[in-house]
């Protein structure tokens, strides 16, 4: 049987890596992008791929939206458009709930008219993370935080999915995502921390670690190699799981730690300052992803040590 499958926000850091996951596994791939933060240069490999659709919009766009799946009929979603700062969206609530709560609706919109199979929903681990003590981790089943506009959307974008798939009749997999590294990622908000550092370290820029006072290495974070991403979307298209699942290693790493690290991987030495928090910054965030690995055979594999030495790899070959 035929696989089409729509990739909303396809041509961004990580859904330009699915693109091209989804074309080598042999799917029909039609993405979708308004290339506001995403590139056509993270696409120039596969933009003449005889299986490849490449469509220039918005998904709030109902009209446009409607087209696309009457023309294409995908039967798989993956959902990876989205306003994804965390700050961006504490000064502006209203454009985040246009962007991942209308836009969304557009999209489920569409899918009553032309049924799908499978919808695989972005979320956010960080954002809604529980309030973490001591040695825990946050899991899927806690109850979480909810302390800024973006978490209550993304919340929010996975219960519309759920009801929906009841009354519509898909299968679906919720992914709550930790921080995500790697090859093509822009240098803005708080999940851009890696690249804001990397710009920075190797123009012999000082940086800023913005931070509460009794955390002086920082705000902890888990960090997620983008092919281990890549892989748990290809399984979530082969094996639903009807549920939410975390995508993380369950390693906390505190953002001075980390840049420390790129330092060590990239032979540099600049200096790091000292600010305030942002408002809606979750203090600490590790993901459990025990129920990836259980449904799905699904772990992290990329050490970030590892992930950070195929970066400067990656950005050698790019020179």
């Amino acid at each position: 049987m035929e696989k089409t499958i729509l990739v909303t926000g396809g041509a961004g850091f990580i859904g330009s890596h699915l693109c091209e996951m989804y074309l080598a596994e042999g799917y029909n791939v039609v993405c979708i992008d308004n290339l506001v933060s995403g590139n056509m240069n993270n696409l120039a490999d596969i933009s003449k791929h005889p299986s490849f659709t490449f469509v220039q919009g918005d998904i709030r766009d109902a009209e446009l939206m409607m087209q696309l799946f009457k023309t294409h009929r995908p039967n798989q979603i993956n959902h990876h458009a989205a306003q994804k700062s965390v700050a961006y969206s504490v000064e502006n609530p209203s454009y985040d709930l246009d962007v991942n709560l209308v836009g969304l609706m557009t999209i489920l919109d569409c899918v009553k008219a032309y049924p799908i199979e499978i919808f695989i929903y972005v979320s956010s681990g960080g954002a809604l993370s529980k309030k973490i003590e001591g040695d825990e981790k946050s899991a899927e089943t806690d109850t979480p935080q909810l302390i800024s506009p973006y978490a209550l959307t993304k919340f929010t974008g996975e219960k519309y999915i759920e009801m929906y798939a009841a009354q519509y009749g898909y299968d679906f997999t919720v992914v709550r995502y930790a921080n995500i590294y790697g090859p093509r990622q822009v240098p803005d908000g708080e999940c851009g921390v890696i690249p804001i550092f990397l710009n920075n370290i190797l123009a012999d820029k000082p940086s800023v670690l913005m931070t509460y006072p009794d955390m002086p290495n920082g705000c902890t974070r888990d960090y997620v190699y983008v092919a281990d991403v890549v892989e748990i979307n290809k399984l979530a298209s082969e094996k639903p799981t009807n549920t939410v699942v975390n995508v993380g290693t369950g390693e906390e790493i505190a953002i001075l730690d980390i840049y420390k690290e790129i330092l060590a991987v990239f032979e540099k030495d600049v200096a790091i300052f000292m600010e305030a928090p942002r408002a809606g910054d979750v203090r600490r965030s590790v993901l459990d992803a025990g129920r990836a690995e259980n449904l799905l055979g699904w772990k992290s594999e990329v050490a970030l040590h590892e992930g950070l030495t195929r970066l400067r790899a990656d950005l050698e070959v790019a020179k």
